[in-house]
């Protein structure tokens, strides 16, 4: 399985397919996702554990266990932990390419690119 640390938690790759790919994310206290967007691919977030504190283009709000987010294509998003605890969520990608290069970072709270 593969398995990636970021310096705002880490993820495991569950699934690959040729129509998806899904992943657990958690999200360390106090992290955040840099704000983004993806030319190929749309995502489905489903929080498991944890608040979330989810950004779509210009709605902003928590999504608590069993919630789900939808994140179409081209979509500005991003997922913050603005809480003492980690936050874990799956996350469904659907689309026609699924490489990590595929993350256009708009914002990113640790000067990646």
């Amino acid at each position: 399985m593969e398995h990636d640390k970021r310096p705002w938690g880490e993820y495991w790759v569950i699934e690959v397919a040729e129509t998806h790919k899904v992943k657990r994310i958690k999200v360390n206290p106090g992290g955040r996702l840099s704000l983004q967007y993806h030319f190929k691919r749309a995502e489905v977030w489903t929080v498991v554990s944890g608040v979330g504190t989810i950004t779509i283009n210009d709605s902003i709000r928590d999504y608590t266990v069993g919630e789900v987010a939808q994140i179409p294509q081209g979509a500005h998003h991003r997922m913050e932990n603005r809480t003492s605890e980690p936050v874990v969520f799956i996350e469904v990608q659907y689309g026609t390419y699924f490489g990590e290069d595929d993350i256009v970072r708009i914002e990113d709270d640790y000067n990646r690119k």
